[in-house]
């Protein structure tokens, strides 16, 4: 009796920690929003749907997401559902990069302009009223008229405010600070909002310029290349300015070199003043994606959970239909005791856990579920041209598979290559000729997944679910873990002209042992001293590595992820850094990751 009374209770605590696990929410990026279609190539024909240039803030304990080109923004009580809402009013052609802040009472959207305009305020954001709080802002005093940046005087701006950020201290004074130019920098002065009013109080102040001959981070182009892929020079853009201060320090954060290419990233200077004398983060860029998926990080904002924890916010690149088509993602962060500020992109594509209370190493946010889909055999139901569904196991989002129709019961089918635990699901789809600007009643994906040891019987693992919206980048996590060899997306319905996606993407476990720790990993740094290269022993059996680097050995903030077939032939593989500041001393580390798990990470060897 005594031994059925232990197996009852332990088969009881098993069943009371899984449903504790489950009731654990996750998420993955890019996340899972009904990005908007895009309005941008209208002329050029082309639409598609993008998120660019994110600025989340907390309200009433609720969250608001703003960004570029969409006909309304987003609320969540918990950073991972999120429901659109329509304002009651809005610019006819959209917000561009707005600036958004709540003072506790109102929340404040300010678009980005060219010319002076509207800023907006609500008292209930949740119900989508939007009033006027200025309708037409004055003129930043110095301030030239497009068109006459060429001919501007010592003192003079340019036209502007672009990618405004406000920033409210806890003194009561407001700050307005802006910028999005390769020529010009960023700028910020003090204001006041007073009865209706927007009042300057002062100039505008020079808050710094990119330099990018000492910080490798700051080149333009692939992998810091300095310009475009047939080698014309860009001179790198600074944009995107958001303020953070924490333990009496400020962060006025930016985004740079640029948009395009996966080198997109977010760094920032810190001052103990919010006009400055700003002082250069040694420890730049703070948010950082070069590989994987989601290639990118820029432009963003850095938001505080109801649990205290630190979000930022950034910009990916997708850049298949234009190069500016983009997503938006999100990364743990942490601002240190030593006022280091940093975000993990280790991983930072792959399902991560939603905290429930405050978390000390957001690491460990990283649910563990691994990619099972990567080069895995695909069978479609139908194929349109060289689109074969091959594409939508790369992990390349410029590259997707294209059915011939896009009615119901197409289907795109998963070989896993043996039975494997699956746990989470991502479907990425594409804008293949999409041939739709603006939304519709029609506009919404409807689809099932699916899951099959033998190929024959199946069960369901996932479906979109009532009320009916569009869903680019569908994540689900599943309710329960299920074995399987095969998953099938099973087609409903797409608002675009066609069925594509880019990738399908299955996270869980292979059974087996985590692979070996990456063994004599060196790092060398180049006579420019910006750049690195860091080499190992390649590991059997490994899907791919993941490189970290930081300016301590203990805090290794910066992560390059690379795939294993990407590294070329031999038993050693090298990657390149091109991210490194000038004077700044840094440590390297490289572990390597499989569908089983994660390696040992390397001890930290010196970037000499």
């Amino acid at each position: 009796m005594r031994s059925l009374a232990l197996l009852a209770a332990a088969t009881a605590l098993v069943a009371t920690g899984s449903a504790a696990q489950q009731a654990k929410r996750s998420y993955a990026n890019p996340i899972d929003i009904d990005y908007r279609y895009n309005f941008e190539q209208i002329n050029e024909g082309i639409s598609y749907r993008t998120g660019a240039d994110p600025v989340i803030v907390r309200h009433k304990s609720a969250f608001y997401l703003f960004q570029t080109l969409a006909d309304g923004y987003w609320r969540s009580t918990n950073l991972v559902d999120w429901q659109f809402i329509t304002p009651s009013r809005w610019e006819n052609d959209s917000f561009v990069a707005p600036a958004a802040w709540s003072d506790g009472e109102r929340l404040y959207l300010m678009p980005s302009m060219m010319e002076p305009g509207a800023i907006y305020v609500s008292d209930a954001p949740e119900t989508g009223k939007l009033d006027y709080f200025v309708r037409k802002m004055p003129r930043l005093p110095g301030q030239v008229r497009p068109g006459e940046e060429e001919k501007m005087k010592l003192g003079e701006i340019p036209p502007g405010p672009w990618d405004p950020a406000l920033f409210l201290d806890d003194d009561g004074k407001w700050y307005l600070y802006w910028g999005s130019s390769n020529v010009f920098p960023l700028y910020g002065m003090e204001i006041e909002f007073t009865d209706g009013k927007l009042i300057y109080k002062g100039r505008a102040k020079e808050m710094f310029k990119l330099h990018p001959e000492r910080h490798g981070w700051e080149r333009f182009g692939q992998d810091h290349s300095g310009g475009l892929p047939d080698g014309t020079a860009i001179k790198p853009f600074m944009e995107g300015a958001w303020m953070t201060k924490v333990a009496g320090t400020y962060y006025l954060q930016y985004g740079a070199p640029g948009t395009e290419y996966n080198a997109y990233a977010n760094g920032t200077y810190t001052s103990k003043s919010p006009l400055g004398p700003w002082e250069y983060a040694p420890w730049n860029p703070v948010a950082y994606k070069p590989g994987g998926f989601v290639e990118g990080a820029g432009h963003g904002s850095t938001v505080q959970d109801n649990h205290g924890n630190w979000w930022n916010t950034g910009t990916p690149w997708l850049g298949a239909n234009w190069t500016f088509e983009r997503r938006i993602n999100m990364f743990p962060t942490r601002f240190e005791a030593d006022g280091q500020m940093w975000s993990s992109s280790r991983f930072g594509d792959f399902p991560h856990w939603m905290p429930e209370g405050p978390v000390e190493d957001i690491e460990k946010l990283f649910t563990g579920w691994m990619l099972l889909s990567y080069r895995k055999q695909l069978i479609a139901s139908s194929t349109l041209g060289e689109y074969d569904a091959s594409r939508a196991a790369d992990e390349n989002p410029r590259t997707f598979w294209v059915a011939k129709s896009k009615a119901p019961g197409e289907t795109l089918t998963m070989d896993l290559g043996a039975v494997k635990t699956v746990r989470a699901i991502q479907v990425n789809f594409a804008d293949y000729k999409a041939g739709r600007y603006a939304d519709a009643p029609d506009i919404y994906t409807e689809f099932v997944l699916e899951g099959s040891v033998d190929g024959k019987r199946w069960t369901k693992l996932a479906e979109t679910e009532k009320p009916r919206r569009d869903r680019p980048n569908a994540y689900f996590q599943l309710k329960a873990p299920a074995k399987v060899r095969y998953v099938r997306y099973v087609h409903g319905h797409i608002g675009g002209a066609h069925l594509a996606i880019n990738d399908l993407r299955v996270f869980g476990n292979a059974d087996g042992t985590a692979p070996a720790m990456p063994g004599a990993v060196k790092a060398l740094r180049e006579k420019d001293a910006r750049n690195a290269q860091v080499t190992w022993r390649k590991v059997r059996g490994a899907t791919g590595y993941n490189v970290m680097w930081g300016v301590r050995p203990d805090r290794l903030t910066l992560t390059y992820q690379v795939f294993a077939d990407e590294l070329g032939g031999g038993s050693d593989a090298k990657l390149d850094l091109r991210a490194l500041n000038v004077g700044v001393g840094y440590y390297a580390a490289v572990e390597a990751f499989n569908e089983t798990g994660v390696s040992a990470r390397s001890a930290p060897v010196a970037i000499r």
